[in-house]
């Protein structure tokens, strides 16, 4: 069965503006200090279904071999835009410490602009670690998002989010690190 070759790259795209969405319904769900759990199921679920399309666009270009230089560039920055939207939303509900969510910024954008920045002479797609990365930050924040402490109780869903998001910190800040010391390598054989 053959698919259309710009399908990936759709699904990449289309997950731009959903975080958008996932923002603006995340923030409206927990303003005024009044939560609306109708909301945030609303916004958890757009996250999951949005951060599950990059396994989808992903597995369609390989499984396909439709893997495009597009894709290899603006799949991470779709990922970071909506992780970014949810580290970013759960900081502004007082949900998350913004230390936490700096940090994560940090090295998620330095990243990104130097991507941008080589993307004319080379396209660098995502290291295994940076995609491990990703995996456990989607899995972390749709913890975290998804009100799932009305089934569990506070405590216990604290405390995997905690744990969580700690996991987050340790593996994005490695990735950082890994993405750094490959550039370097990769400059040093160049000249």
């Amino acid at each position: 069965m053959a698919i259309p070759r710009q399908l990936p790259n759709a699904i990449t795209v289309a997950r731009i503006p959903l975080a958008v969405v996932f923002f603006i319904v995340l923030l409206l769900g927990g303003t005024y200090g009044i939560p609306d759990l109708t909301l945030r199921w609303i916004a958890g679920i757009l996250f999951v279904i949005a951060i599950s399309t990059d396994w989808v666009d992903g597995y369609l270009a390989r499984r396909y071999d439709i893997v495009s230089d597009f894709g290899k560039l603006w799949d991470p920055i779709a990922d970071k835009l909506l992780t970014g939207a949810g580290f970013i939303g759960l900081a502004i509900l007082g949900e998350l410490h913004w230390w936490l969510v700096v940090i994560i910024l940090i090295r998620e954008w330095g990243i990104t602009v130097h991507r941008l920045m080589v993307a004319s002479e080379h396209v660098v797609a995502a290291a295994w670690m940076g995609k491990v990365k990703t995996a456990v930050q989607g899995v972390a924040l749709s913890w975290a998002l998804l009100p799932l402490h009305v089934l569990i109780g506070l405590g216990p869903w604290t405390i995997v989010t905690a744990v969580l998001m700690i996991v987050v910190l340790v593996l994005t800040v490695a990735s950082g690190i890994d993405y750094i010391v490959a550039q370097v390598r990769g400059s040093r054989q160049a000249s």
